[in-house]
């Protein structure tokens, strides 16, 4: 900093020195109690006498500008600082498109929020209780110990290989045929359906989905300024005549599909109606982003292979995978599986917006999967989510006002009130402490107010209970619902 100080010849040094320190500390580039180099280090610094420098440092500290501790040097004194002011820029004015609609969309900013002491329905995080956390201990400890610093440098915008060859084989353990294929590791579900989209849509494209979907999905999907076709779903899952009406009806560029535990609704999708859904859309050469979410879930009955499985040996499904819905969602890791001359283009696309997802998360991830810890968690939340699970449903049917109740398991069910507004269900439960999400948020076309979702995860059988309860007291005190039952 001081190296900048030049003089000129006709210059008088001491009184350009003593302004140009004094305009430093004045505008806060040295803070309170900074240490100014000794009367020797400056004088080398700047190549004039000490005698000039004595001198600039007693007029600073005449003026109230820096102190003297003897035998520890000179410090800045607590100044008043210049504060520019009349600068002020509208910043909302300058926001783009894509800004306000990211806002306008953002549900945490714009829908009911959890208050300490509330029964939350909102979330279908997994319940970090269940945590394995010794396991996790251990798999960090063998990863460091294994790998050193080199783990904690650069890695790759692919991903950390270990955990590509892991969850290579982790795919053709679910029946998908590998032969082409390769992998991305993404910042979970969300990174890869946006670099997705950013790789494979163009503004207008019209994209094929269920209604309801997932809403992260159709924020995305707004927000790249895509035509958003949803498919009806009813209580038997997707409705197969809407989407070959869909398909014959619009050009459609991408399909988007969650196959198991779907959100909103929960529903897992049977083998049958996947292989017809695959049909369909390969008749139409529609290409698919198949959602794996909550796959591991799935405990009513044996295991449906993804609809990367029906695909064989063809390149026509990308798959999307996370178990940020199961396993430390705070990790955030997940991964695109698709061709591999796509996954070379996409790579270069995650590159090129945040280098790599975390290589430390990705080794401990990779160590505590292949340390079959894993499989034995999944074992122990499966018993635990369905127990959860069977009580929701049971109470819910008991007690709550419905036209149906969608859900095979998982973490959540999704309801069809029976003449009720959600929302303004939502703002009486409330008062008594008790929140759940609305469901016209999942849906595509602004319908759907009169569902809802109840995520019961992290919720104690109580909780499940008690607040259901409040629930369908609330719904009942409707009295377009009291009518319907006096009739």
């Amino acid at each position: 900093m001081f190296h900048n100080i030049k003089l000129k010849n006709g210059e008088t040094a001491y009184v350009k020195i003593y302004n140009y320190i004094k305009e430093v500390i004045e505008n806060g580039m040295l803070p309170h109690g900074s240490k100014l180099p000794s009367t020797r280090e400056m004088t080398s610094m700047i190549n004039v006498s000490r005698n000039t420098i004595i001198k600039v440092y007693e007029l600073l500290e005449d003026n109230g500008l820096v102190y003297t501790e003897k035998g520890k040097g000179t410090f800045v004194s607590k100044v008043n600082i210049n504060k520019n002011s009349d600068w002020n820029i509208d910043w909302l004015n300058k926001i783009n498109n894509y800004a306000k609609t990211a806002e306008e969309l953002d549900i945490m900013k714009h829908e009911q929020l959890y208050k300490k002491g509330m029964i939350s329905f909102k979330s279908i995080a997994p319940d970090e209780s269940l945590f394995d956390m010794e396991e996790l201990k251990r798999a960090f400890l063998n990863r460091i110990t294994l790998e050193g610093e080199k783990i904690l440098n650069y890695g790759y915008a692919k991903g950390y290989k270990p955990l590509i060859d892991f969850l290579m084989n982790y795919m053709k353990e679910k029946g998908v045929n590998t032969k082409g294929k390769s992998i991305l590791i993404t910042n979970g579900f969300t990174e890869g359906f946006d670099i997705l989209l950013s790789s494979l849509t163009n503004r207008g494209d019209k994209i094929l989905c269920e209604n309801p979907t997932h809403n992260t999905s159709i924020k995305l999907m707004k927000l790249h300024e895509l035509d958003i076709i949803g498919v009806r779903i009813n209580e038997d899952g997707i409705d197969l005549e809407d989407l070959d009406e869909k398909l014959k009806d619009n050009k459609v560029k991408l399909a988007y599909i969650i196959p198991s535990y779907h959100n909103p609704t929960g529903m897992v999708m049977s083998f049958e109606k996947r292989e017809k859904l695959y049909s369909a859309l390969k008749s139409h050469e529609v290409p698919i982003i198949e959602d794996g979410f909550n796959e591991e879930l799935q405990h009513l009955g044996a295991h449906i292979a993804p609809i990367a499985a029906i695909s064989g040996e063809e390149n026509s499904v990308i798959y999307i995978g996370s178990l940020s819905k199961i396993l430390f969602p705070g990790m955030r890791i997940g991964w695109i599986f698709g061709d591999e001359k796509l996954i070379y283009t996409l790579e270069s696309v995650k590159r090129s917006r945040n280098i790599h997802t975390s290589s430390l998360d990705q080794a401990i991830l990779y160590e505590y999967m292949k340390s079959g810890s894993f499989e034995k968690y999944v074992k122990k939340v499966r018993n635990i989510y369905r127990e959860k699970y069977e009580l929701a449903k049971r109470l819910c049917e008991e007690y709550i006002p419905n036209k149906f109740i969608l859900g095979d398991g998982g973490l959540y069910l999704f309801i069809k009130l029976k003449d009720i507004n959600a929302r303004e269900l939502l703002d009486r439960c409330i008062k008594r402490e008790v929140i759940f999400t609305p469901g016209d948020i999942f849906y595509t076309n602004g319908e759907g107010l009169d569902t809802l979702r109840l995520g019961f995860s992290r919720l104690t059988l109580d909780e499940i209970e008690k607040g259901i309860k409040i629930i369908g007291e609330e719904a009942y005190s409707d009295n377009r619902v009291q009518r319907t039952i006096d009739s």
